[in-house]
């Protein structure tokens, strides 16, 4: 049975096109000071994710720049994590993350605001596949520790479909809304 060529080609092609966007975040370049001088490496931070739920973030040393970027988005690529998404767009409800001495609060907007968040956060949104969200980053300003936190706050939401899961009830009860005092005994006499 012979191959096909133009078979491995195709499989050559997927291995090319990347399934993940990636974004540089921060490139931090340190110095140690040895007998001869000064060595110079870089420190690198990178967000990594599919716009379509999924993210992750990896730092990475080296004592050149592509080399410390290259191995910051392999180690994205192995902390990803899945995130609910409102309507593919969107929180589903407001939330706040912390990390240390970082702090942010992100909460959801309406279809046609766009990311309005700063640096770090936005390179998160971004590479989730947010479109609206409003955040504000309130505390340190160290970019390992916003995204952190900002992480940190997205694995504390929670979409209808698992709040039911949890609670063993369908999804259409927990996204009805109950029936005010006022409201009920007009429907009753009627």
């Amino acid at each position: 049975m012979a191959r096909d060529p133009k078979r491995r080609d195709n499989r050559r092609e997927r291995e090319e096109t990347p399934e993940f966007a990636d974004r540089l975040v921060a490139i931090n370049r340190v110095s140690k000071t040895v007998k001869g001088g000064k060595r110079f490496g870089f420190a690198a931070l990178v967000v990594v994710g599919d716009q379509k739920g999924r993210v992750g973030f990896g730092k990475g040393k080296a004592k050149e720049v592509p080399e410390a970027i290259r191995k910051a988005t392999e180690q994205a690529k192995r902390n990803l994590m899945r995130v609910p998404l409102r309507e593919g767009r969107t929180l589903h409800h407001d939330m706040e993350g912390r990390h240390g001495a970082g702090k942010v609060v992100m909460r959801t907007a309406p279809q046609g605001t766009g990311i309005i968040a700063g640096g770090p956060m936005r390179a998160v949104f971004e590479m989730l596949g947010i479109q609206d969200v409003v955040a504000k980053s309130i505390g340190s300003q160290n970019p390992y520790n916003m995204i952190r936190a900002t992480l940190d706050g997205l694995t504390k939401e929670s979409s209808p479909r698992l709040v039911a899961q949890r609670r063993g009830k369908k999804v259409a009860d927990i996204l009805k809304k109950p029936e005010t005092d006022a409201e009920a005994p007009v429907a009753a006499e009627a």
